[in-house]
């Protein structure tokens, strides 16, 4: 049997599924790239991140004034005591 018609028609298959998922891909007029799809897979964390947030400080939390309580530098949200001295 001769290999070259076959190769040839493989290819040419190929080549005409190629051309057609890119022609698809071209018409859905998705603005994004690789660098945006790759990271596509860290969105849910970043989604569930911001849907059930870190639990705040209770009530019962020690205010230290000199402000290792963390209130203060933005790593934690407000304790009770800084609220409180807001208002």
């Amino acid at each position: 049997m001769n290999v070259v018609p076959l190769t040839i028609a493989i290819s040419l298959c190929l080549v005409f599924t190629f051309v057609i998922f890119f022609l698809r891909e071209q018409r859905s007029g998705r603005v994004s790239g690789a660098e945006h799809d790759s990271l596509l897979p860290l969105a849910d964390e970043t989604r569930a991140a911001s849907v059930h947030p870190a639990p705040a400080h209770d009530a019962a939390h020690a205010h230290d004034y000199a402000g290792a309580c963390g209130c203060h530098d933005g790593s934690r949200p407000p304790c009770a005591g800084c609220l409180r001295a807001r208002a």
